[in-house]
């Protein structure tokens, strides 16, 4: 088995034609080493991953050329279930020096997690790339006019509650969203809570509810009393967080690496730093990945795994890094060069740190039907609308339901 040179590829991914220029920027950087591959990005609009799994499905069934897929953690084993990838095994084993130095270069948890999250049979069915965790991005200005230090690495809940009192007292600033615009994100806005107080809203395989836990229940009491006591906007609406951070309207806003794009947009990098999540019990942060596998039907594995080895570089790592807003390098060496810090916030860094307390996005086949009911239970506490005591057990028998 030998690297292939020659062939067409079409790679998937999920979303518009809207991102083909970046991804034809990409292939450009992987033409200039291999000329003789020839690389199409075919996107594919779905409203969730268990959409996007079938649409893909059917087209590769239909006859379509699908060799290499952009897959986020909430589909892998979604796609890994459905036999329509091929075991990279034999792959690695002919390139196992270029995936070794790749994995020194990675943090150890990204190792571990690809197979246990992403694996129904316990074969390696993806490399993994980027991914986000959760921070939160201060606006400094904001905080200083309230007389109010910047967090350090281990504030708590209480102390984040202290300081929005104060920089509500002093600026009228909100202190952080509660929701992402009229909704209650499952990343941004629910698992930051739970996570940060030993929660989450599955067991550590995924096999079991556990969103009806005191922790999670305390957690979501805790983001209603944001709304209650004026430290939040109240929940719906349209309410641009980016922009009101930069007028100094609201002191903070949750997010991995896309808000840097908003930063650079509104010419407030210099002005924002990201700092951790506070903390009640411990660090925690939600952890999603993207990861590259190729198709069991692909009529071109070797160019195809040529291709995965060239995302798996420090050029390609670099490429995404310069970006701004899209991903968290997985290599340690770009997360923490000028690649990735210049023209971000200070504080950056914090990002790929996160990785070694994170949690990763429980992700279960029937994921996008669990994400409806967690996010529109957690919406309906924040907003008022529902009992924390109530919502949340009535929510888990729902997701424990969808796991039969």
């Amino acid at each position: 088995m030998g690297s292939a040179t020659k062939g067409k590829l079409t790679f998937a991914y999920m979303g518009d034609v809207s991102q083909q220029k970046g991804f034809k920027a990409l292939f450009a950087l992987f033409n200039k080493k291999f000329p003789g591959i020839t690389l199409t990005a075919q996107a594919i609009p779905a409203n969730n991953w268990a959409t996007f799994t079938n649409a893909v499905a059917t087209k590769i069934a239909g006859g379509s050329q699908i060799d290499v897929i952009n897959i986020a953690t909430e589909g892998q084993r979604l796609f890994a279930s459905k036999g329509i990838l091929t075991p990279l095994e034999p792959f690695i084993k002919q390139d196992q020096g270029v995936v070794d130095e790749y994995w020194s270069d990675c943090n150890p948890n990204l190792k571990k997690w690809n197979t246990k999250y992403a694996s129904t049979d316990g074969k390696t069915y993806y490399m993994p790339g980027g991914f986000n965790t959760m921070a939160l991005y201060a606006n400094k200005d904001v905080f200083a006019q309230a007389g109010v230090s910047l967090p350090g690495s281990n504030w708590t809940w209480d102390d984040f509650l202290s300081a929005g009192k104060q920089i509500l007292s002093k600026t009228g600033a909100f202190l952080m969203p509660a929701a992402s615009g009229a909704t209650a994100g499952y990343f941004t806005d629910v698992m930051p809570w739970l996570t940060t107080n030993g929660a989450s809203t599955f067991n550590a395989d995924w096999s079991k509810a556990t969103y009806d836990s005191p922790a999670a229940i305390e957690s979501a009491n805790f983001a209603r009393g944001l709304v209650e006591q004026g430290l939040a906007p109240k929940p719906g609406g349209q309410f641009d967080a980016p922009s009101q951070l930069a007028k100094g309207k609201l002191a903070m806003l949750g997010g991995g690496r896309w808000p840097t794009i908003n930063m650079r947009d509104l010419k407030i990098v210099d002005k924002v730093q990201i700092v951790n999540w506070p903390i009640k019990t411990g660090h925690g942060s939600p952890v999603g990945w993207d990861a590259w596998p190729i198709t069991a039907s692909s009529q071109n594995k070797q160019a195809a795994w040529t291709f995965i080895k060239f995302l798996m570089s420090k050029e390609a790592g670099e490429y995404f890094a310069t970006l701004g807003g899209t991903i968290v390098p997985a290599r340690n060496s770009v997360a923490k060069s000028p690649a990735f810090t210049d023209n971000a916030p200070v504080g950056s860094t914090l990002l790929s740190d996160a990785l070694s307390f994170s949690t990763p996005i429980p992700s279960p086949d029937r994921g996008a039907e669990c994400q409806k009911v967690i996010e529109d239970s957690w919406l309906s506490v924040i907003s008022g609308n529902a009992k924390a005591e109530e919502a949340l057990p009535a929510a888990n028998s729902k997701l424990n339901n969808l796991l039969k």
